[in-house]
């Protein structure tokens, strides 16, 4: 692995090792670019994956201080917001089930399409389908994808058989395993799936894709990436004309370092993202860097979700196979006759006891509650993701009382359903009851958002400046040489699951912070 002196102003150093950060610097580095690599977290491996959940989500969740506020229930059940955002190299993606959706041309157009929602702050993307088309391409190769580029779908585990069938007496016609970036065969030096169950605790046969072990090793492989875990960012400076010069981070140690920079690229997720824009507020920018159209933080996304389970006569085990085996598709349009704008998919989800007693109805207790947990093993669940309304109140900042271990204030989420997430989730809940019930479900419970879930906006790509913190190409437009490359640059959340998009943009972005590095233009 390379080294870089902390007073190297030519790297690229990028805040965060994710999809898009992991991505991203793997791209650089294949085309000559050096990059210091800074993450939070620890480096595990398949290895040191747990496959336990408590033990793993204290293993490799982000588990600083965080608040949360808002009318939305898990401002109540869980007031520190325990999101299953990642502190480990690889982000994220060492917790991520493996969906791997391209979006919709009409959801890069919600403004256009939904027109004026009260309530809602849309806004269409800078970028359209055709635009990122050639880029997800890319994407699902290099992940591997399944039902893409010739490779078959997993096998369907008995939580997806329930789900087809019920799918299939209630007419819907699009129904599969479908496209994940986890291998069903060998393919690019990592193993086929095992089945094994615990797809959000690390994958330990290393069949599903994260940048953990394919971008990072194959970016220290060129000799131009310099990996730094335990390195978590504080600050970024910026020099007298306002171009990013610098990021100050705690290493494993807690000793204040800094490194100098020519790019800036910051992939933390939407909500350590814009904490830390906000934190590196200076005096010509006195509201965070990059926020002169004073969007940042805002417009934060979750997605509309929530869950449906049901019990059968028959056991299900459905802990047992990949924990995303299934998805309908059909409810991913928009048809505002539903009563709602936008659309949802309809994905299995299990969960192991500890975290099935934890999240099926927080607070929750009695003969109700507890029957749920005596029919476990003859139990099968769906999850929700819609496309959720930004909102400008919806939004991370600072706290003014909580900090952190280094003493900086902890990031506060607000977040209010908006009316459109409400419908949405209400007829997603009436769906996948119909689903169960078709196929003799004895009871079925409708189960909140959970606190887990896709973290989007706050640092959203606009056309203008005013409307937005970055552009087309996630580069801020205040900043030349500062970009936004994770989740955090989405203008609108779609229904899909993020993941492929992120690294879609990455692969996108690298090719754009090249070719602007070879122009001396940053």
């Amino acid at each position: 692995m390379a080294q870089f002196a902390h007073d190297d102003d030519s790297v690229v150093v990028i805040v965060g090792s994710g999809a898009g950060g992991g991505a991203l610097a793997n791209e650089l580095c294949q085309k000559g670019v050096k990059v210091v690599l800074l993450e939070a977290g620890a480096r595990q491996s398949s290895a040191t994956f747990i496959n336990d959940e408590w033990p793993s989500f204290n293993q490799i969740a982000w588990l600083d201080a965080r608040t949360t506020s808002g009318s939305w229930r898990v401002a109540r059940d869980f007031p520190t917001l325990p999101a299953w955002t990642c502190k480990t190299v690889g982000g994220t993606t060492a917790h991520w089930a493996g969906a791997s959706l391209r979006f919709h041309d009409y959801e890069f157009k919600a403004r256009t399409t939904y027109g004026a929602i009260a309530g809602a702050n849309l806004l269409d993307w800078p970028i359209g389908l055709d635009d990122l088309a050639p880029y997800y391409a890319k994407a699902e190769d290099k992940m591997g994808v399944t039902r893409t580029n010739g490779i078959a779908g997993l096998p369907g585990n008995n939580n997806f058989k329930v789900m087809y069938n019920g799918a299939a007496k209630v007419g819907y016609q699009e129904c599969s395993t479908g496209r994940m970036a986890i291998n069903s065969a060998p393919r690019a030096g990592r193993g086929r799936c095992m089945q094994l169950g615990f797809c959000f605790q690390g994958c330990k046969s290393g069949a599903k894709w994260s940048t953990l072990y394919t971008e990072i090793p194959a970016a220290e492989a060129t000799g131009n990436l310099e990996l730094r875990a335990n390195a978590h960012a504080a600050q970024i400076e910026h020099d007298a004309r306002g171009r990013a010069s610098a990021v100050v981070y705690f290493d494993a140690q807690g000793q204040k370092q800094r490194q100098k920079a020519k790019v800036v690229c910051v992939a933390c997720n939407s909500i350590e993202s814009a904490r830390l824009l906000l934190l590196s507020a200076s005096g010509q920018f006195p509201h965070g860097l990059a926020n002169s159209s004073g969007q940042l933080g805002r417009n934060y996304m979750r997605h509309t979700t929530g869950s449906v389970y049901a019990t059968f006569d028959e056991p299900v085990h459905f802990y047992r196979g990949t924990v995303m085996a299934g998805i309908i598709r059909d409810e991913a349009v928009n048809n505002p006759k539903r009563g709602f704008v936008g659309g949802y998919e309809l994905e299995t989800i299990s969960l192991g006891l500890p975290f099935y007693a934890a999240f099926l109805d927080p607070g929750a207790w009695g003969s109700s509650f507890t029957s749920f947990m005596d029919d476990y093993a003859r139990t099968a669940g769906m999850w929700i993701v819609g496309e959720d309304m930004p909102q400008e109140t919806n939004r991370v900042t600072l706290s003014e009382t909580v900090k952190d271990q280094f003493g900086l204030p902890a990031p506060n989420v607000h977040y209010d359903d908006h009316a459109n997430d409400i419908a949405m989730r209400n007829h997603a809940y009436k769906q996948g009851e119909a689903v169960y019930a078709a196929v003799g479900a004895r009871k079925v419970m409708h189960t909140p958002p959970y606190p887990s879930t896709h973290n989007l906006g706050t640092c959203r790509m606009s056309a203008k400046p005013g409307d937005g913190v970055c552009n087309a190409w996630g580069q801020t437009h205040d900043i030349p040489n500062l970009f936004i490359s994770d989740g955090s640059q989405f203008t609108t959340g779609a229904g899909e699951n993020p993941t492929l998009t992120i690294v879609a943009l990455a692969i996108r972005q690298s090719d754009f912070i090249a070719d602007q590095l070879s122009r001396r233009n940053i």
